[in-house]
């Protein structure tokens, strides 16, 4: 029985596969040799970034966690000692 619902199941697996495309080209240039101009690379980073964070809002949304009202995509520290 799934946990979600069948459209936050899909935005996540979009989001996921995104994501890992992008990371599979930053893996081919810094692991494979893949040759690419300074402004390509700057690109692929932010194609790279933009994923991740599209990701990370999925997740958060298939996990049920909540935005921080900061916006930091955290909720409680649960490492933090106080």
């Amino acid at each position: 029985m799934p946990f979600v619902d069948d459209e936050t199941a899909q935005a996540y697996r979009e989001a996921w596969e995104a994501w890992i495309k992008q990371i599979e080209h930053v893996n081919r240039v810094f692991l494979e040799g893949e040759k690419l101009r300074p402004d390509q690379i700057k690109g692929l980073f932010n194609r790279e970034a933009r994923a991740k964070t599209k990701y990370d809002a999925a997740r958060r949304r298939l996990l049920g966690i909540e935005e921080s009202p900061l916006g930091d995509g955290g909720g409680a520290d649960l490492g933090a000692d106080e």
